[in-house]
């Protein structure tokens, strides 16, 4: 977009939007770890939620208010705790199926153009797009990563394959144990527990213990997906400011352990604020509609016009069968952007509906 002019501006915008956007993917996480929790522990007032979300956030914090070497070691481990829990999961669904799930929707190969084109596979994927989101966290290490051009682009598309391989295997497990009619059924009831799926799923299998153990696990996963994610949003104001695009004072290192305190700690304190204050449906679609235009759209077209100005010859990176990536890439982000449903609102008596489109 030009270094000296509406490029400076995107720069800005994007790590300005980074302040907001990812308190929200903090929180979002946050209220998400604390409806769990209530399997293990029923969490009866309005305020116990909450003090879960937040009790998170600043755990976090403390966990990441340390040296880049510490927190690899960190992140090993909550990485072995997220696999094994995955691996129990898929074992348990493949070594107990009970009924067949359907590969093609009703009408075989001949009705999935209209899914495809549907309003509900709109709102289903951003759903589906929010659980991807951490696969390009290598970016934003990229000062911290030995062999960046050849590191990162690895690291993408092994995220990508591996969270598509597990995030289908698992949906398929648990529905040859627990059919969708069925979840159907509980969200319509008063006594919904489908947001304690896993556990429910582990329960039928192997008992209540076992499911409290799995419950931990989950509980373990997403808490680890919240440490990746703050541990990556933290370097991007910091990165931005030492390359004097952003407010000097986030270019601030810890005088001793030299990571961006500054950076993480205004982060992970608005992501506390977050976490008291929204519901994490709401979350989910301020998150995508923020990011889609000026992150993942933005970032196509830049790419275009970076390669007219500069050709290909000094670029790290490669791109086969170019620019048919980019289009189907706007394309698609474009159909997820347009499928975030809007919220409904109720304020001193009114009641009307908030479209995420236009706020971002």
């Amino acid at each position: 977009y030009g270094e000296q002019t509406w490029g400076r501006f995107m720069s800005f915008l994007y790590v300005w939007q980074t302040l907001i956007q990812s308190p929200l993917v903090l929180a979002s996480g946050a209220i998400g770890f604390a409806q769990y929790f209530g399997y293990l522990v029923p969490l009866t007032e309005w305020w116990q939620p909450k003090l879960v979300a937040g009790t998170v956030v600043l755990l976090l914090i403390v966990l990441l208010y340390r040296r880049i070497e510490d927190i690899g070691k960190l992140g090993v481990a909550l990485w072995v705790g997220v696999l094994s829990l995955m691996g129990w999961l898929i074992f348990g669904g493949l070594t107990h199926a009970n009924h067949p799930v359907a590969l093609l929707p009703a009408g075989g190969v001949g009705a999935l153009p209209g899914l495809l084109l549907s309003a509900a596979m709109g709102q289903a994927a951003v759903k589906t797009v929010y659980s991807y989101l951490g696969y390009y966290n290598v970016c934003h290490l990229g000062a911290e990563i030995k062999g960046p051009e050849k590191v990162i682009p690895r690291s993408i598309f092994l995220s990508i394959l591996g969270i598509a391989a597990l995030y289908l295997l698992l949906n398929w497990s648990v529905g040859t144990v627990i059919p969708w009619q069925e979840v159907k059924a509980w969200q319509a009831g008063a006594g919904d527990k489908s947001q304690f799926i896993i556990s429910v799923f582990m329960e039928r299998l192997y008992g209540p213990a076992a499911a409290t153990v799995a419950t931990g696990m989950v509980l373990l996963v997403a808490f680890a997906s919240l440490f990746a994610v703050l541990l990556g949003y933290s370097r991007i104001p910091y990165a931005a400011a030492a390359d004097g695009e952003f407010l000097p004072v986030f270019g601030k290192l810890h005088p001793t352990k030299h990571f961006p305190y500054v950076s993480l700690l205004l982060l992970g304190g608005v992501g506390f604020v977050f976490s008291l204050l929204f519901r994490r449906g709401e979350v989910i679609s301020a998150i995508l509609a923020m990011r889609i235009l000026v992150q993942f759209v933005g970032q196509a077209v830049g790419l275009v016009l970076l390669r007219r100005r500069r050709g290909t010859a000094a670029l790290p990176f490669k791109m086969p069968l170019y620019p048919l990536p980019v289009v189907v890439a706007v394309v698609v982000w474009l159909a997820v952007f347009l499928g975030i449903a809007p919220a409904e609102v109720s304020w001193g008596g009114l009641h009307f509906k908030l479209y995420f489109q236009l706020a971002a």
